[in-house]
């Protein structure tokens, strides 16, 4: 019997904490700020990417990235010169933050996690994806 009361107890917190992460709002005064983008870097629970891509990178990304799944706006346009992009994990719904900055001819991208101290090369693999798609556009 008291197994079964600590078994509800710890079934009902794991639910309450999967709801946290995936209702929780996002605030863009913490995460659409720009990034210091000196160069191309994979840390813990990001990278970061610099791309020499043209004046209309900027464009270009965000029609990319809009076209991915579960990927959405938070804050940020092009004409700003500045968007940050949630992407959510399928299942859980972990959100990335991605943000991109138009530095003249450069586009500097910061992809990061908004949970956890690793994200195991998500973020990093997204950019370069993102990257790869750009000619396409």
């Amino acid at each position: 019997m008291r197994f079964m009361v600590y078994f509800w107890i710890v079934l009902g917190l794991f639910l309450a904490g999967l709801g946290y992460v995936r209702f929780a709002p996002s605030d863009p005064a913490r995460w659409h700020q720009p990034p210091n983008v000196v160069g191309d870097k994979t840390f813990g629970n990001g990278a970061t990417r610099r791309v020499t891509i043209g004046k209309d990178g900027l464009k270009r990304l965000a029609a990319v990235a809009e076209a991915d799944p579960r990927t959405y706006v938070l804050a940020g346009s092009v004409q700003d010169g500045m968007i940050t992009f949630v992407t959510r994990t399928r299942v859980v719904g972990f959100p990335d933050y991605t943000t991109a900055i138009q530095d003249g001819e450069d586009l500097g991208i910061l992809a990061r996690s908004r949970f956890g101290r690793r994200d195991f090369g998500v973020n990093a693999a997204r950019i370069e994806r993102w990257i790869e798609a750009l000619p396409a556009f």
